[in-house]
C-alpha cells in the first residue's frame, strides 16, 4: 500500500477502536455505576492502542510530505488529445513506447494526415499528433517541409528517407516485394545490375568468335560490336481517389486499405510494362520491355513432356546467347505456376514440387510470379532471364501530391493532355464527390545490357487440360 492508503487503514482501526471506548463507558453509564476492574483495563488498552495509532498516523503523514516534495512530475506528451476538427486538448496521454507499426501503414498515416489537411484546412503535424499520438516518427516527418523532386535537388527526400528507416522507405520495402523488379535479389533470385541514372553504360550489340589455330597458320580476326545506353529518369505515376469518410475513420483498416490502393496502382503499371512483349520504348516517357524486339518460341503443348521440351528449347536460346543459367530467372504468371504446381504424374505424384503459385524454383532456376502477366487467346508468357544482363535504375524515393479540387478522367486510360486539343470526355469532381485524389510519382527505368539477355515462350497452357 502507499502511504495514503496505509494512513486511511490506521485511521479506520483507530475509529473502532474508539467506538469500543465509547461503548464500555456507556454501559456502566446505564447502570448507574463505574467501570469494574475488567472494563478498566479494557479501556486503557484500547486508549493507549489509540495512543500509538495516532503517533503512527503522524510519521506516516511526514513521510508522505516528504515523498510529495521529491516527486518529479511526468511529462505528458504534447497536445496529445487534440481533436480532428480543431477542437481543444480533452486530455493529457502520458507519453508511450512508440507501437511498431506493419509495413507501409506509417507511409499511408503520413499520406492521410496529407489529406486531413486539405480537409480540415489544419496543419498536418497538428493532426498527426492528434490521430497518430504515439507515431512521433510520423509528427517529425509532417514538421518538416518537403520540395517537390526535381532534376536539380539530389537530396529529396533525403528529410523522408533513410538508410536504416523512413516513412517512404518503409512503403518501397513494403512494395518492392509486390512487384516483379523488386523481387530480383532476394530469396535466392540474381540480382539485376543496377546503375545510376544519366550513367553512360557500355553495352555490346554483337559478339565475337576464337578459333583453333594450327601450328604455322594464320590465326582468324574476330570483332564484336558495343554501344552505349544511358538510363534516363522515366516516371511512374498513379492517381488513388479516397472518400473523405475513408480518411476520416478511425478504424485502423482505414490506413490498410489507403496503403494497398497505393501500392496496386504502382505494382501493376510496373509488371506490365517490364515484360509485356507489345510495350515498346516511347521516347523520353517510359521504357520498352525487357521483352520487346525479342522474338518468341511458341510453346510445345500443355503436358509435363511439353513443359520438359519447352524449357529445354529455352534453355537453348538462352544458352546460344552467351547467357549462363547461373544467373536465370523464370517470370510467369500465378495462375501458370500454380498449373504447374497441381500437375501429377500417373502416380499421382507431383511432377514439379518445386514450384507454386507464389514463386519457387522449376529446373533448377528461381521463379518470379506475377498477378499482372500479359496473356492472349492463346496463353500466357513465361519468360527466362540474365539478370546480370538487366540494367536497371531506381530513384528509390516517392513523391505524393493531394488535391480535393481536382476534376479527374476516371480511366486507367486517359485521353486528355494539356499540351493537346482536349477530348471530351466525363470528368469527376473530387469536391463535388466529397473525396480527395493522391497522386504518387515514382522514378524508375530499365533495359537489356545485350540483345540476347532473355528468351520466352508465348502461347503458354501449362498443365492446363493436362
Amino acid at each position: 500500500m502507499n502511504y495514503a492508503q496505509q494512513i486511511a487503514s490506521l485511521k479506520a482501526t483507530h475509529q473502532a477502536k474508539d467506538k469500543q471506548m465509547q461503548d464500555i463507558m456507556a454501559t456502566s453509564v446505564a447502570e448507574g455505576r463505574s467501570l469494574d476492574t475488567a472494563e478498566g483495563e479494557q479501556f486503557d488498552t484500547l486508549k493507549g492502542e489509540c495512543e500509538q495509532l495516532e503517533k503512527d498516523l503522524g510519521r506516516l503523514a511526514y513521510l508522505e510530505r516528504q515523498a510529495a516534495s521529491s516527486a518529479k512530475p511526468v511529462e505528458p506528451s504534447e497536445r496529445a488529445g487534440q481533436s480532428v476538427n480543431g477542437g481543444f486538448v480533452s486530455a493529457l496521454q502520458l507519453k508511450r513506447p512508440p507501437v511498431q507499426a506493419a509495413p507501409g501503414i506509417r507511409f499511408a498515416r503520413y499520406t492521410r494526415c496529407l489529406g486531413l489537411s486539405h480537409v480540415y484546412k489544419q496543419s498536418a503535424i497538428d493532426i498527426g499528433k492528434s490521430i497518430y499520438p504515439d507515431d512521433e516518427g510520423i509528427h517529425l516527418l509532417l514538421r518538416a517541409a518537403v520540395p517537390a523532386a526535381n532534376t536539380q535537388n539530389e537530396d529529396w527526400a533525403g528529410s523522408l528517407v533513410s538508410a536504416e528507416s523512413g516513412v517512404v522507405a518503409d512503403f518501397l520495402e513494403y512494395l518492392r516485394p509486390m512487384t516483379i523488379l523488386g523481387k530480383f535479389g532476394t530469396g535466392g533470385i540474381p540480382s539485376l545490375n543496377e546503375i545510376p541514372f544519366r550513367t553512360p553504360v557500355i553495352t555490346q550489340t554483337s559478339g565475337g568468335n576464337a578459333q583453333w589455330v594450327g601450328e604455322g597458320k594464320a590465326k582468324p580476326l574476330t570483332s564484336w560490336g558495343y554501344g552505349r545506353t544511358t538510363l534516363e529518369p522515366r516516371k511512374v505515376a498513379a492517381i488513388a481517389v479516397a472518400t473523405m469518410e475513408l480518411l476520416k475513420s478511425s478504424n485502423p483498416k482505414a490506413d490498410t486499405k489507403l496503403r494497398e490502393e497505393l501500392a496496386r496502382c504502382v505494382v501493376e503499371r510496373l509488371d506490365i510494362d517490364f515484360v509485356d512483349p507489345g510495350k515498346a520504348e516511347v521516347a523520353n516517357v517510359s521504357p520498352a520491355s525487357i521483352l520487346n524486339g525479342v522474338t518468341a518460341i511458341p510453346s510445345s503443348g500443355s503436358d509435363a513432356d511439353a513443359i520438359r521440351a519447352d524449357f529445354m528449347a529455352l534453355a537453348a536460346a538462352f544458352i546460344a546467347g552467351n547467357n549462363p543459367l547461373s544467373t536465370g530467372v523464370w517470370i510467369m504468371s500465378s495462375s501458370t505456376a500454380l498449373a504447374l504446381s497441381l500437375l501429377q504424374n500417373p502416380l499421382g505424384q507431383t511432377e514439379f514440387p518445386g514450384i507454386g503459385m507464389s514463386g519457387g524454383i522449376l529446373f533448377g532456376l528461381p521463379a518470379i510470379v506475377s498477378e499482372y502477366m500479359v496473356r492472349d487467346t492463346e496463353g500466357s508468357i513465361v519468360a527466362l532471364v540474365n539478370a546480370r544482363d538487366i540494367l536497371y535504375a531506381d530513384e528509390s524515393g516517392l513523391e505524393i501530391r493531394v488535391s480535393g479540387e481536382a476534376s479527374l478522367e476516371m480511366d486507367d486510360a486517359p485521353t486528355n493532355a494539356s499540351a493537346t486539343t482536349p477530348a471530351e470526355t466525363t470528368l469527376v469532381s473530387m469536391f463535388q464527390t466529397n473525396s480527395l485524389a493522391f497522386l504518387a510519382e515514382r522514378s524508375v527505368n530499365w533495359a537489356r545490357a545485350r540483345e540476347d539477355a532473355v528468351a520466352w515462350l508465348s502461347g503458354v497452357t501449362w498443365g492446363i487440360g493436362s
